[in-house]
């Protein structure tokens, strides 16, 4: 498996709630965001799954455990990796961390199913493999 990814920002205002801290919707976000920076990094954008070999990575569980509230102007960090993969099905781990600080805000997961355009189950084309650590 490939190595995990940092992707670092600010909290903004707007995902704070009532209570001056993130509302917890939002790490689902991060964790997209670092998601998607992890394709990336590693060679493969989301869009070119999409458009160019209608392959879709369709979010079929996800978990995310609270440890420590995030506020307004906190920079975060992000770590994404590949925990599990299989070709039909790839599950991505995250640490949520207030950067600089190494203090753990959030850990979660997600699931995610292989479609293609027809919302129907397929595998992943083979040149993905390694980029998932599968072999072909």
């Amino acid at each position: 498996m490939l190595p995990a990814i940092e992707t670092r920002f600010r909290v903004r205002y707007a995902e704070t709630d009532q209570m001056g801290v993130v509302y917890y919707s939002n790490y689902l976000v991060w964790m997209e965001v670092g998601r998607v920076e992890w394709c990336k990094q590693n060679g493969c954008s989301y869009r070119e799954m999409e458009q160019e070999d209608g392959i879709l990575l369709a979010v079929a569980e996800c978990q995310c455990r609270y440890l420590a509230p995030a506020r307004f102007d906190d920079e975060i960090l992000v770590k994404t990796w590949v925990e599990r993969a299989h070709a039909r099905l790839v599950t991505f781990a995250y640490a949520i961390e207030l950067a600089g600080a190494e203090r753990k805000l959030a850990t979660g997961s997600t699931r995610h199913i292989i479609l293609d355009r027809e919302f129907r189950r397929t595998r992943l084309p083979r040149k993905y493999f390694p980029m998932f650590g599968l072999r072909g």
